[in-house]
Parts: C-alpha cells; structure tokens; sequence
C-alpha cells in the first residue's frame, strides 16, 4: 500500500497537464470543456491501475512519457461517432445488427442533392400548391406493376387463365411509405379490422427481432385476433369456418425468419384470395422481406415476391425496404387503392411516415428497378455474387497474409481456404444459403475469441464468424475494394 501511495503524487493534476504546450494546441482546436474531460479521464483511468496494482513506478513512469498522446486518443474516442462503417466478414448480407442491406450509390447521390438544399418533397411544381410525397415513390411502383403486367398478358395463349382473381381485375394499385414493416402492419390491422377479427393462422403467429409478435401487435392495433389451423397445419376450411360477422380481415403472414417442414400443409394464395373475395372481406399479406428481384434467378425458392402476391390478387402488401429491397429502412404498403387511401388517411400514418432522406433513397433504389440495373444494389449483387469470383478474392487476399507472414520474424497468422456458405438474413428466406469460399484463419498468440474480438476493436472494425476455433472470414459481404483494408487490419491485430 506503501508503494501505491507514493505513486498518486508523481500523477499531474488536470491543470497542470492543460498547461503543456501540445495539450493547449488540443484546446484551442476541439476546445476547452472537451479537453479537460478528456484529461479527466485519462487521469482517473492511471489512478484506477495504480489502485489495482497493474503500475509499478517504471511502468508509471512509461505512462506519463505518453499522457498527451493518451489524452489525444481519449479526446478522438469522445468526439468521434458511435455509428461507425465495419467491414461485414460475416457471409450474411442482410445483417439485422450490421445495419441490413448497404444502400446504393445513387441512393446515397440522390439524398446529397435533395438534403442539402430544398426539394419538392411535399409540392407539386406543376400546379404551385400542396402535393403528395408518396408520388415521388408511387409513380416508379406503377410502372414495375405495368411492366410485369405486360409480361403476364404477353405470355403464350395456350396457357389457361388463372382462376385466383388478378391485379388486372381489381382496382388500381396504390403505395404508401412508413418507418418499417412493423409500422406497415400497425397501420394496415389498425385501419382495416378495428374493433373486428382477424383471421391468422397458428403456424403463423411468429416472432421476429426485438421481441415484435404477430399477437402484440394485433392488440395494439385494436384488431381481435382469431387463431385457426394448427402449429403445422391449416386448411383453407379452417378460415372459411372461423368468418362471421364480426370478421373485418384474412391476414397471411410470411414464416420470415423459420420454416415448418415434415406434417405440414398451408393453404394457397390463391385459395385465400378466393375465400376471402367471395365474403367481400380483404386480405392482407406480411412479406416481411418483400422481394421485387426474381430470387428463382439465384436458385432460391420458396421466398415470395411482392409482384407476385399482387398479381395472385391480395388487397394488400407490406414489406421492408432495408431487406431484399436493398434500399433504406421503410415499411411499403402495395394494394388497393381504396384500401390504401382509408390507411394514408388514418392519424397513425402521420405518426409513422418517413422524411425527405428515406424518400430519396427509395427512389434512388426503385429507379435501379425500373432500369433493371440490379448490380447497382450492393444486396442484390452480393446475393447474384458467383462463388468462383469469391475464391479467387480469397486466394488473392491469402497470398497478401502470406507475404506479411514471411517477413515477420516469427509467423503469427495461418489462413487457409475453406467450403462454407452463406446466408441471406434479414429474417428472408430462413432456409436458403449459397455456396461460398471461407478464409479460415488460426492466429498461433492468440485464441479464436481474441483474435476475433481485436478484429472488432481495430479502425475499421470487422466483425467476423468463430467455428471450430477458428475466425472464418467470408468475402461475399466484403466490398471488393475492402481487400487491401482487411489485410492490413490482420496484420495489425496479430502484431502484438
């Protein structure tokens, strides 16, 4: 104790340390208040060590040799932002906790030329008074809709028609931009089935990120819930049983984040378009993800697009912007007009619309549809992204570690390549992966855990996978021009 008490002394005080010549440049720069709290805390961080006895009076000594730099490194850590770019080595694209789905560059173009200056967000130029901002999403939606309606009426005659009712029988298609699906969903339950049932099935009663429930929000709508079917199987009977009177709504609601196989059985869309029409009764479908990409072109299935439940006839679509979209996050709502136009004037829409920044974004990203520039989504291109072209990033990417690796004196890092897959996420097509090429690395100082946690702590950040005691790096999520950074990153965080 004698000792430690010997060493508070040798400690400067706060205005000692803002008298020296390289802290006062500090000062004058970021200014006062934010310096002393930086002095402040690198101070109180040397008292906690001498306390508990990591500082000896050498290694004090060594410390207060770097205090400015300390101070400067606090003073950077204080002021910089919290929301910070990583690099994704994951494999998953739409990492809920890594922000989802990168938006594009026009996206980001058209935000800096509306933001930065005024826009048309809420006026109509044509006519000088007060406009609609849907218009500035709805016109490009129309158009995907016309263009896939033209594919549909040109296909060849001999097929039979459709007996579900289609998009080309019902009335014109409106949509509608809130916060998030979530919201999307709020609004459509609350607006359409106030003080009304329901209809749901057991097996779709889910649960996705931050404890949002199907069931919840059903009750925060106003809407009664009616469960039918079970877990693994419902029939179109079981809904036709449960219509009565007080009945306002057939709800679908898409397994976005699990799947039920084996016993199973699920009515059609088809089927439930027609139950639901035949009782004049809307139907409403959550698709979670939403898709308006063909995912049948990358080899998965089973993952509905909006299109398609539009064109099979269900009143009403909600889906996110920031999953298979690839664009901002943002709950679409696609469907009838009249139904749409009851929920746009509902007071819950004013609550939960979205600003000139997610707009922009949005038809930045709806443009890149129309134009089927697909490659311009960075989503969409790491789901289109060839595994050949992944592991000849990875053998390049090898070759560099191996380079770094035989001018150390001692190897500390091994990387080899490895079979793997990734995943879409984002709570879409829970069961799909695609075929990727892994780097494994073992790092022979350090564990897989700590390797991986000195990954997440060094500028830029990479958040990585740990199997099998190993840190899997895979580059489908790595920009390509991230290589060269990622490289670097590794050989920095096996230095030591």
């Amino acid at each position: 104790m004698k000792s430690q008490a010997e060493l508070y002394p040798k400690l400067p005080s706060i205005d000692q340390l803002l008298r020296e010549p390289e802290v006062r440049e500090l000062t004058r720069a970021e200014g006062h208040a934010a310096v002393t709290d930086a002095c402040r805390a690198v101070l109180v961080r040397l008292r906690d060590e001498i306390s508990a006895g990591h500082l000896d009076a050498a290694q004090l000594q060594m410390a207060l040799s770097g205090i400015v730099s300390a101070v400067r490194q606090e003073l950077r850590r204080a002021l910089g932002y919290s929301l910070r770019p990583v690099i994704n080595a994951t494999g998953v694209i739409l990492h809920t906790n890594l922000g989802r789905a990168p938006i594009a560059r026009s996206a980001l173009d058209h935000i800096r030329e509306t933001a930065t200056g005024y826009s048309n967000l809420e006026f109509d130029l044509a006519s000088g008074e007060r406009g609609k901002r849907d218009v500035h999403v709805e016109r490009l939606f129309r158009k995907l809709l016309a263009e896939d309606l033209a594919q549909i009426r040109s296909a060849e005659p001999a097929k039979a028609p459709v007996p579900a009712p289609s998009v080309t029988t019902q009335p014109s298609i409106l949509t509608i931009v809130v916060n998030n699906n979530a919201a999307a969903v709020l609004l459509g339950l609350n607006t359409l089935a106030e003080g009304g049932e329901v209809i749901v099935s057991r097996g779709e009663l889910v649960e996705i990120g931050g404890s949002f429930r199907i069931p919840d929000v059903m009750g925060k709508s106003g809407a009664i819930l009616r469960e039918v079917g079970t877990t693994n199987r419902t029939r179109i009977s079981d809904y036709a049983r449960a219509i009565n009177e007080r009945t306002r709504l057939l709800l679908r609601v898409h397994r976005s984040n699990f799947e039920i196989s084996g016993f199973t059985e699920q009515p059609s869309i088809g089927d439930l378009v027609t139950l639901a029409h035949q009782h004049n009764l809307p139907l409403m479908e959550d698709l979670g993800s939403g898709a308006l990409f063909d995912l049948r072109q990358v080899g998965i299935q089973n993952e509905p697009g909006v299109l398609d439940s539009l064109r099979a006839g269900v009143d009403v679509v909600t889906y996110s912007g920031d999953k298979l979209l690839g664009g901002p996050q943002a709950g679409l709502v696609s469907g009838r007009t009249d139904l749409v136009k009851r929920m746009r004037s509902n007071s819950l829409f004013r609550a939960l619309r979205v600003d000139k920044l997610t707009y922009a974004a949005l038809e930045a990203t709806w443009m890149a549809y129309v134009k089927k520039d697909y490659v311009s989504l960075p989503a969409l291109r790491m789901i289109e992204m060839a595994k050949s072209e992944i592991t000849t990033r990875a053998e390049s990417l090898i070759r560099r570690i191996e380079a770094g690796e035989a001018a150390r004196s001692t190897p500390k890092l091994r990387a080899e390549l490895r079979e793997g897959e990734s995943l879409i996420g984002g709570g879409s097509a829970p069961s799909a992966t695609l075929p990727t090429t892994l780097i494994a690395l073992t790092c022979y100082s350090l564990s897989a855990d700590d390797l991986a946690a000195r990954l997440r702590a060094a500028e830029p950040p990479v958040v990585a996978r740990v199997e099998e005691g190993r840190v899997l790096l895979d580059l489908r999520t790595v920009f390509p021009e991230q290589d060269e950074v990622l490289t670097q990153v590794l050989v920095r965080a096996t230095a030591v």
